[in-house]
């Protein structure tokens, strides 16, 4: 079935018709009707750093740990923990009452399964496994870290809510290749997975799980404290078309936009029924990927040459308009006013724009008229404004650019391919990171250098590298800025992306939803009236 049948005709008329819905508990059940940022391309959120992915994630799988509004992390599906010998040994202890969705109870071997899958994908999570000694399970309800020196981010770690999160999952699903998704969908969390509901490109399914226990204490904040669920169904309308989702919010059809998109903004908040807020402080980050393994952006000239094309204001009144107060320029690798935010080396961001000398910097830099093949979401508003103002800038500059357009689950898919661009692979995409996965060297995925175990794009950075394990190991916040500003000084030169400005994405939901929390999309804690 293709999105265009179910979305054929008037927005009433999508959303009021539908699929079955089987399963169902007797009475009317309380369904949320949510409008993701894109399809769900991906179910495993491990493999992929998609946030429409992590969104999932959080509805089906719990974590060990959970960040709070103070961005720190707080026991979630452990009852607490013991350090000893200096910090070179923690144990967690989980909590009772844990359960899958097939019943069965969670144990620490699940967890211990889980947690390894996770730093293997996870930039954060490689650097404790480098650290680690033992990662055991002695009991069903202990997890035992033995690591050669302290790592005090193992809490942060666990709980982070930047792409991959350490979401747990029983150990026989857990136990699959890092490198391939999973094939079964067994949550730990506060939903279900209704897999046979799904239908790709226009609707996702999740059913309440009786079986969840949330925690007893504390009040909810971000991704911490008690998970309580107040409604039977989350149903997500897949709805691409801007105009049609605000639509189906204003007249009741749904109840929740995830990111209504810049030009329809001021329409919403002009209706007493809608409610707009900016849940996530921190904003989106958005840069332009290069594929460092082909040609031309194999060469650091080539990519360095096009940060004097970069225009960042353009590239955020594309994506959400006029005001200023809703995005920022001269955006470097850091977010703004967060600790490592630096002014290092941004001339090159910053001084007057000459694409004359662009072009002559290309060709020195060697750039040989190659074909560049720039792949784009046309159904991700947000993220097809920038390839679009990417591709002029590219064209501009004398880039003989092809522009692929196709869903972002394709995008999503083809990104992980390391072929040449003319054998199915791609030279460049755009797309967007919450500052909180850009907020200093740790999490920071798309600054990472270690060639094929990096990101998609896989740069080759051996002083990136270097200057992030120094980090680490530097003694306090002062020296951890002291090192921030060389790592944006070197990303300036080496260019792992283009930086291309921040912007503040409102989320849409009506009046009579509440409880909605700050941060991602949660959906435990929303109440309908």
């Amino acid at each position: 079935m293709q999105r265009r049948d179910l979305l054929a005709g008037a927005a009433a008329t999508a959303f009021a018709t539908g699929l079955p819905r089987p399963g169902l508990t007797q009475g009317a059940p309380r369904v949320l009707k949510f409008i993701p940022q894109a399809d769900l391309a991906v179910v495993d959120p491990i493999v992929t750093t998609a946030y429409v992915t992590r969104h999932h994630g959080y509805l089906v799988w719990d974590t060990l740990y959970g960040f709070d509004e103070d961005y720190k992390a707080q026991p979630q599906m452990v009852e607490g923990h013991t350090v000893e010998d200096g910090g070179k040994r923690v144990t967690l202890k989980l909590r009772s009452g844990l359960r899958f969705h097939d019943n069965e109870p969670v144990r620490a071997r699940d967890a211990v399964a889980s947690i390894k899958r996770w730093a293997a994908r996870d930039a954060l999570g490689q650097v404790m496994t480098s650290q680690l000694d033992e990662l055991s399970a002695p009991d069903d309800s202990t997890i035992l870290f033995r690591f050669k020196r302290p790592f005090p981010m193992l809490f942060e770690a666990l709980g982070k809510p930047s792409t991959p999160v350490c979401f747990i999952m029983p150990e026989r699903i857990a136990n699959t290749d890092p490198a391939r998704p999973i094939t079964e969908v067994i949550g730990s969390g506060p939903f279900r997975f209704v897999a046979n509901e799904r239908v790709p490109g226009a609707r996702v399914v999740y059913q309440r799980f009786e079986g969840y226990v949330p925690r007893p204490e504390g009040n909810p904040s971000w991704t911490a404290g008690p998970k309580r669920v107040h409604v039977d169904r989350v149903e997500w309308q897949v709805t691409p078309d801007a105009a049609t989702a605000s639509a189906a919010l204003q007249n009741g059809e749904v109840d929740w936009w995830e990111q209504p998109t810049g030009d329809l903004q001021p329409v919403l908040r002009r209706n007493r029924n809608i409610v707009l807020e900016i849940p996530d402080p921190t904003g989106l980050m958005a840069i332009g990927r290069f594929n460092h393994l082909h040609a031309p952006f194999d060469k650091p000239g080539v990519r360095r040459a096009l940060l004097g094309a970069v225009n960042q204001a353009d590239y955020m009144t594309a994506v959400i308009g006029t005001d200023r107060s809703l995005w920022r320029e001269e955006i470097g690798i850091f977010p703004p006013d967060t600790p490592m935010a630096n002014d290092a080396g941004m001339e090159v961001l910053t001084s007057p724009r000459d694409m004359d000398k662009v072009k002559r910097d290309l060709a020195a830099g060697g750039y040989n008229g190659e074909r560049v093949v720039l792949i784009a979401a046309s159904d991700f508003p947000s993220l097809n404004a920038l390839a679009q103002v990417g591709n002029d800038m590219l064209t501009r500059a004398g880039v003989n650019v092809e522009l692929v357009s196709t869903d972002w689950g394709t995008v999503v898919q083809r990104r992980a391919s390391r072929e040449p661009p003319a054998r199915g692979g791609w030279s460049m995409f755009f797309t967007f990171w919450s500052g909180l996965d850009m907020f200093n060297p740790g999490v920071h995925q798309s600054l990472r250098g270690h060639g094929q175990q990096a990101w998609f794009g896989w740069p080759t950075i051996p002083r990136l590298e270097e200057l992030r394990n120094a980090w680490f190991e530097a003694p306090d916040l002062a020296a951890q800025q002291a090192l921030a500003r060389q790592i944006q000084e070197t990303a300036l030169q080496e260019v792992p992306y283009l930086p291309l400005g921040q912007y503040f994405q409102a989320t849409a939901y009506r009046r009579g939803i509440t409880g909605v929390l700050k941060g991602l999309p949660l959906f435990w804690n929303v109440q309908k009236a």
